[in-house]
C-alpha cells in the first residue's frame, strides 16, 4: 500500500477560510485509508488539535465523520452543519492568526533547518507553518524522489 506524505500547507483554507482544515481533511483522510506516510499523525495535538478546538468540534466526531469518506467540500458543509460551530469571522480571523503566528521552539526550528541543509542564522522565516513546508517538502523528496 501507498504511503502519501501530506502537502497540502497549514497556511492553506479552503472556502470557510479555516486554515489549516484542508491539510487536517488529507491527513486524517489519508490515515483512515491507511496511506499516510508513517512519520505524520492522522489527527495530532499540535495544529490538528488547535483548528478542531477553535471550531469547537470534538476530536471523535471529526474521525467518525472522516471516516465516511467525504470529500473536502462535503467537509465542510459538515462542519457548517455541526452543533456550536464557531464559525464567525472573529472565530476564523482569531483561529488563522494562532495558525500563522506559532513559532516552534529552537530545538524542532535547529533540527529542521538542520534537515533540510539550510543555517540556522536568522535568514530563514521562524514560523511553524514555513518550517513545517520545509520538512514536509524534505520527507517527500526523501520518500518518493531519492
Amino acid at each position: 500500500m501507498s504511503s502519501i506524505v501530506p502537502l497540502i500547507s497549514s497556511g492553506t483554507a479552503g472556502p470557510l477560510g479555516v486554515m489549516h482544515l484542508p491539510r487536517l481533511w488529507q491527513k486524517a483522510s489519508l490515515a483512515a485509508a491507511g496511506k499516510l506516510h508513517a512519520d505524520y499523525p492522522g489527527c495530532g495535538k499540535g495544529y490538528d488539535g488547535m483548528t478542531l478546538g477553535a471550531l469547537g468540534i470534538a476530536e471523535a466526531d471529526f474521525l467518525a465523520f472522516i471516516a465516511t469518506k467525504p470529500t473536502y467540500v462535503q467537509l465542510e458543509a459538515w462542519v457548517k452543519s455541526y452543533p456550536g460551530v464557531k464559525l464567525s469571522k472573529a472565530d476564523i480571523y482569531r483561529h488563522n492568526q494562532s495558525i500563522m503566528g506559532y513559532c516552534h521552539g529552537d530545538d524542532t526550528r535547529k533540527g529542521i533547518l538542520a534537515a533540510v541543509g539550510l543555517p540556522d542564522d536568522g535568514s530563514c522565516n521562524p514560523g511553524a507553518v514555513d518550517l513545517n513546508n520545509l520538512d514536509d517538502w524534505q520527507t517527500f523528496y526523501s520518500a518518493e524522489l531519492n
